[in-house]
């Protein structure tokens, strides 16, 4: 017969942790010695390494109080769940372990190859390291979030910037970056703009462009925020287009 200390030396656990289990209904309290010390026999350190375990496999203490009313056969089926659960969840620590060492490594981009092969090719076709990189971000958290509607725009602005017309166009929204919100080039540029998209998608602009959700918006507002011009480009834009 050993004491609580011992006990919780032997398994590895706190006696507060022991004192827990006793409260919670998980470990019976022992009797009393007559020194009015309680003594814990082996039966007693084979029920505290299952409760351990369990509860280091992340089992709730509610569910471990069960399982002391188990069948074997029941308890050897929870095992099993619980065992399948404990391998999902190593599965998914793994993998937020490899995305962690990626973005220790700056190689953290988790976005479709076709994308990154896009991003390539603006940067071949003289887009300013700044616009690559917002679109990266942009992809990023479209793709995250909708990756269903993602694709349709993705594709939808893939194919408009393989046209050198059009391209040229982004291009010059590129370098609109730094001008001063009420340079007249914004003018020019947001009525070339509008009319290219009016001629891309016809009259009726809004329903063609309309993909059922809020990632539109939600590019447009980032984009808007990195530039006072961008703003400006996109108010004109609006206004020009009646949306």
């Amino acid at each position: 017969m050993i004491t609580i200390g011992q006990l919780a030396k032997y398994v590895g656990v706190s006696t507060k942790t022991i004192r827990v289990y006793h409260d919670k209904g998980l470990l019976p309290e022992p009797d009393r010695d007559a020194s009015g010390y309680r003594r814990y026999g082996a039966n007693d350190a084979i029920d505290l390494i299952k409760i351990r375990t369990l509860a280091e496999a992340g089992v709730p203490l509610a569910r471990i109080r069960g399982l002391r009313s188990a069948t074997d056969t029941e308890f050897q089926q929870a095992l099993g769940e619980i065992d399948d659960e404990l391998t999902a969840r190593i599965r998914g620590l793994q993998a937020t372990q490899g995305r962690l060492r990626q973005l220790a490594a700056g190689r953290l981009t988790p976005l479709p190859a076709e994308v990154g092969a896009h991003l390539e090719r603006l940067a071949r076709w003289g887009f300013t390291p700044r616009w690559v990189d917002l679109q990266r971000d942009l992809w990023v958290l479209v793709f995250a979030t909708h990756p269903d509607h993602a694709f349709i725009l993705f594709h939808d602005q893939a194919e408009t910037t393989a046209d050198p017309a059009l391209r040229q166009l982004y291009l010059d929204y590129d370098h609109a970056y730094d001008l001063g919100p009420d340079d007249p080039r914004i003018d020019d540029l947001a009525r070339r703009i509008a009319d290219a998209t009016r001629e891309r998608y016809g009259r009726d602009v809004l329903p063609a462009l309309d993909t059922g959700s809020d990632i539109p918006s939600l590019i447009q507002g980032t984009v808007n925020a990195s530039s006072p011009a961008w703003q400006r480009l996109d108010t004109l834009i609006r206004a020009h287009l009646g949306v």
